[in-house]
């Protein structure tokens, strides 16, 4: 995915407050929804592509419907989840068609084969929203999403340094890597851009693996036989996720590896801050996806009423080439020492959630309060 910017979006503590008041700018992509005498009581579909990561139901999904509550009292929410399935996501997507939605924001379980509901939808004039995952086809409205290399770049470059300032050499060992699957364009991303840092930096990396679906299941598999292959001679794990660093560490907690290699992820999920509290986990890649949401929401309504937008970069399309209109904003990294200056201050999550029993000594050690 080639980016073009015309404007950086930095997320900062004061965009994320701001966001409520975020208005989409005008649009030079020219895309707009089929006008109508109704377009306060209009219908958006949101269609998340699975549930074994924790953000799209506590996250996304409520920050996205309460954004379009806020512009439009009267606009109806349809919401479907994937649960990993491609073709039922498809059938979801039909289904909201059917029942008339005017846009469609689309997080794709998978990629290429989403640009089928990308041409449904084109066919009848509804515009479609590619929300976090780039969608592989030339006639979408609108990507909104991070910028999914420099989120590979964080964590490659996090889990080099740990393991540089460990005094690790690189002939001591290596990193087992555990990336997203190729179906998720995202995953692409994340991958090449960890590869750009520790390729270079003299780290062996000992064996690699495209977990299917983001599963942590299968994670934990092949990370369970990763240290019957290598045992000592890991040294770290590249995770592209929280949900997979999860099975990871489970895989490792089982075969008794104490302690745990520096380990990545990203989504700043719960259990994985929690985990970064208590030593398992060394990092994650917040992503400010309240405003990631807010701003699809705001997209949705705006072609809704016909509104022209204008993205703040344009982003390639994977097969054609083709220039998509884009929001994408900065990933920052979060160690233990910054969880409360960025997921706690953002309000992301509160003290309480994060500081349950089992993780209160370290949330005090770590100033989370």
């Amino acid at each position: 995915m080639k980016i073009s910017t015309r404007r950086v979006v930095i997320v900062t503590t004061a965009l994320l407050i701001a966001a409520g008041t975020l208005t989409a700018c005008s649009n030079g992509s020219e895309t707009a929804a089929t006008g109508s005498a109704s377009a306060s009581t209009a219908s958006i579909g949101l269609l998340l592509p699975d549930s074994v990561t924790a953000r799209y139901e506590s996250a996304d999904k409520p920050y996205f419907e309460a954004k379009v509550a806020s512009l439009c009292p009267d606009c109806k929410v349809l919401y479907a989840n994937a649960d990993g399935d491609a073709a039922k996501q498809q059938q979801q997507a039909e289904s909201m068609l059917e029942q008339g939605a005017k846009v469609l924001v689309l997080d794709p379980f998978d990629g290429v084969a989403a640009a089928a509901i990308v041409d449904k939808a084109k066919a009848q004039n509804v515009p479609v929203i590619s929300y976090d995952r780039l969608i592989d086809s030339p006639d979408l409205a609108f990507f909104v999403s991070f910028d999914s290399e420099k989120i590979g770049e964080l964590q490659g470059k996090a889990l080099v340094d740990r393991l540089k300032k460990d005094g690790v050499a690189p002939g001591d060992g290596g990193i087992l890597m555990l990336n997203g699957p190729p179906t998720d364009n995202n995953a692409t991303l994340f991958k090449a851009g960890a590869h750009k840092v520790i390729d270079p930096s003299g780290y062996a990396i000992l064996a690699e693996f495209d977990t299917p679906g983001w599963d942590p299941a299968q994670a934990q598999s092949w990370v369970a036989g990763q240290i019957a292959r290598f045992g000592p001679q890991i040294k770290g794990v590249y995770a592209a996720n929280d949900a997979i660093a999860g099975g990871a560490v489970a895989a490792l907690k089982a075969a008794g590896v104490a302690p745990i290699p520096p380990m990545t992820g990203q989504d700043a999920e719960l259990a994985g801050i929690q985990r970064i509290l208590i030593g398992d986990q060394y990092m994650t890649v917040y992503k400010a996806l309240r405003l990631e949401a807010e701003k699809a929401a705001t997209l949705a309504v705006d072609l809704v009423n016909g509104k022209t937008v204008k993205g703040d970069n344009t982003v390639k399309a994977p097969t054609s080439g083709a220039d998509i209109e884009s929001f994408l904003l900065a990933p920052v990294a979060v160690f233990v020492d910054n969880i409360q200056d960025t997921v706690v201050k953002d309000g992301f999550y509160t003290a309480a959630e994060i500081c349950t029993p089992d993780y209160a000594a370290a949330c005090t050690a770590a100033g989370i309060k």
